[in-house]
């Protein structure tokens, strides 16, 4: 191990830095000590993890950081963190007692997430850890743009149990970014001890073996050691252009949160043991000991400490509390308008192309468009292949490595990394392959999840504009993993758009509008169409398609069939047969289903009296049951039947032909479900 060079120490400080520190860490021991107050008198602060005993790194995380340069991304228990940073006392409190002045998210988040966004320091989740795949996104665009700045990622040392923390890790090592994860080690996670969670008593050497990747050890009580080891570690990640694990080893002082009783898992010899090794008495005694201040001189300062926190406390108490009226506010931004296809129809006229064609030259398209546009996923671009399915094929070519390139075999990586490096700024543009097929993209939903409300929790500061494309659907002969339907469960998550065409036309319009707005969409396409001369179509070069705009496929006046993806084309063949008995179906193509086209769907039912609802999903819990239910609620004196659904069982999607016919709709259960309902 390296020796890290001494440039703090008690006696080589400047004094009035050593001011600057110890106001700092007695002012936010006084906000530490004071949080669990407000709780008591019903004010709020009803989730509060005390810093006490990760004084030290704390301090250092903060002095090194760079406001609007780097990029920080702290952990719940950061308090100490955010102020050496930069935030105020005042707004620490704003954000302990929830007020819609709290910078860091208007009262929307939890107590206990410290964030200012215009500062870059960020808004993270509750989920341990998950933030280190942000920052690792962040470090992404700051090695592409050139900066000189690093991302931070503080965080306990039991999330480095997450798989996901892996992934970040030895995606950082992999393209030698720019990101120092910042370790603070006190030994417990909630209640459970560190050697319930690994082998190894120094956590951050289970990743001794990665290739460019730097590891420093140091005291994380003590003010000094912490200082020389992020100093040094900055220096090495902007010089050397590697990533470095900082551990740090603390001692938790208190309980865990406000929620938790340490007496009833530590002993008291324990929790002596770690009063004693209080930061902020040791770093006052190191003060006077070597003469560097006066008692009186301490003593002025911790006074001064208290008018701060009294001024601080009554203008915090004084702020406005968030307006119920607006919790609406911020769940998706506006999105991208098309002033030529307000409804997202063209002349059909033209050479016909297929949907993969469709969605690959928009990609190119939209490459040329806007520079600040990168994808990245698995099997994107090795030679001459371009994704799985080669939709994205010849891009890497075209618009070069730093732009398409593959990401590991790690989904939520994939996802993380994508929130991260839009963070960087808003002109970026991201597009990923979630995963190869959509049934595969369960390991990212934690960030997915953790995405979906990044705008809303941010009180508007932040949205992650991703497009995240998914082969999705069956009808290949796919099986279980290759050939299920998942957007029942996603349409269930606020916060993203979600689009599922049906043809080559809609695919490319879809996919424009997506890069071009502000905020995440699903854009799931159906595999078994990419190359299906059914779906293929003419394509204006500039098509734009809006979210929540549904399209009429064929008119009819005797049943409304409501429908998208795969089963648009199974909803039209069984329209046409039934048009040979002289039964006229109207299929309306939804095209969008976050948002929802609930005008086109209640003037179609409003109209015609009689609804299927079809989609190759299942019936149980699939999104058709959220149209139906709507008819229901809004339409229900307009019917002339029961709404009827048509989709698959409550069972996995078999692999044999045999099984996968009898499962899927088709169209001859679209058929025979028509018969039914035009009999009632």
């Amino acid at each position: 191990m390296t020796t890290i060079p001494k440039v703090y120490s008690i006696k080589n400080t400047p004094k009035e830095t050593l001011e600057s520190w110890f106001r700092l860490m007695t002012l936010g021991r006084a906000i530490d000590d004071k949080a669990p107050n407000y709780l008591k008198q019903a004010i709020g602060w009803s989730y509060h993890a005390p810093y006490a005993g990760h004084d030290g790194i704390q301090l250092a995380i903060g002095q090194i950081f760079e406001k609007q340069k780097d990029h920080l991304f702290p952990y719940y228990r950061d308090m100490l963190t955010a102020f050496s940073a930069g935030m105020t006392a005042e707004e620490l409190i704003l954000n302990g007692i929830s007020k819609a002045t709290d910078p860091s998210s208007g009262g929307r988040h939890m107590s206990n997430h410290f964030a200012k966004p215009e500062w870059n320091i960020h808004n993270v989740s509750s989920l341990t850890g998950n933030h280190t795949l942000h920052a690792v996104g962040a470090a992404r665009a700051i090695k592409y743009y050139g900066e000189k700045a690093v991302a931070i990622s503080s965080q306990g040392e039991s999330s480095l149990s997450e798989g996901y923390v892996y992934e970040a890790i030895n995606g950082a090592s992999k393209e030698k970014l720019p990101v120092i994860f910042a370790v603070q080690d006190n030994g417990y996670g909630i209640s459970v001890p560190k050697k319930d969670q690994t082998a190894t008593r120094k956590v951050a050497n289970n990743f001794k073996s990665f290739k460019n990747l730097r590891i420093i050890h140091c005291n994380g009580k003590d003010v000094f050691d912490s200082m020389n080891a992020m100093t040094e570690a900055k220096k090495h990640v902007l010089e050397v252009g590697e990533p470095v694990i900082v551990q740090a080893n603390c001692v938790r002082m208190r309980s865990h949160s406000n929620s938790d009783r340490h007496d009833l898992y530590r002993s008291e010899a324990e929790r002596q043991y770690v009063m004693e090794y209080d930061p902020l008495a040791k770093f006052r005694r190191l003060l006077i000991r070597y003469k560097r201040f006066t008692e009186e001189e301490i003593v002025a300062l911790e006074a001064e400490a208290k008018v701060i926190l009294k001024a601080a406390h009554k203008a915090a108490l004084a702020a406005p509390d968030p307006d119920p009226a607006t919790y609406p506010d911020f769940v998706i931004p506006e999105p991208y308008v098309s002033e030529k296809y307000p409804d997202g129809t063209h002349q059909e006229e033209g050479e016909k192309k297929k949907l993969i064609a469709g969605l690959n030259e928009t990609l190119k398209a939209e490459f040329k468009h806007n520079p600040d546009t990168f994808m990245w996923g698995q099997d994107m671009a090795n030679k001459d292949k371009g994704g799985i399915f080669n939709v994205s094929k010849g891009l890497q070519q075209e618009f070069g490595p730093e732009r398409i390139f593959n990401a590991p075999i790690a989904e939520d990586f994939i996802m993380g990394t994508a929130n991260g490096m839009s963070r960087f700024s808003e002109k970026i543009r991201i597009v990923v392959e979630g995963a190869e097929f959509a049934d595969y993209f369960w390991p990212a939903m934690e960030q997915y999840v953790d995405s979906s409300h990044d705008y809303w929790r941010s009180n508007g500061k932040f949205t992650p504009n991703v497009t995240i494309r998914l082969a999705s659907g069956g009808y290949i002969g796919g099986g279980l993993y290759h050939s299920q339907n998942i957007e029942g469960a996603l349409t269930s998550i606020p916060g993203v758009r979600i689009v599922y065409p049906s043809f080559a036309d809609d695919a490319a319009g879809l996919l424009r509008t997506s890069i071009r707005s502000r905020g995440m969409t699903m854009f799931m396409e159906p595999k078994a169409l990419y190359n299906d001369p059914k779906a293929a179509s003419v394509i204006p070069d500039d098509f734009e398609v809006p979210f929540g705009k549904a399209r009429t496929r064929r008119e009819g006046s005797d049943l409304f069939i409501v429908t998208y993806g795969n089963t648009t084309h199974h909803c039209l063949e069984a329209a046409n047969k039934l048009a040979e008995e002289g039964i006229e179906c109207e299929v309306l193509d939804l095209r969008s289903l976050v948002p929802l086209d609930k005008e086109a769907i209640l003037t179609g039912v409003k109209r015609i009296g009689k609804v299927l609802v079809v989609h190759e999903d299942k019936v149980h819990s699939g999104f058709g049951a959220e149209i139906a239910a709507t008819i229901m609620e809004e339409a229900f004196e307009y019917l002339d039947g029961p709404v009827h659904r048509v989709g698959s069982p409550f069972t996995p999607v078999g692999f044999h032909p045999i099984l996968e016919r009898a499962i899927l709709p088709n169209t001859t259960k679209i058929y025979e479900a028509a018969k039914k309902i035009l009999a009632y």
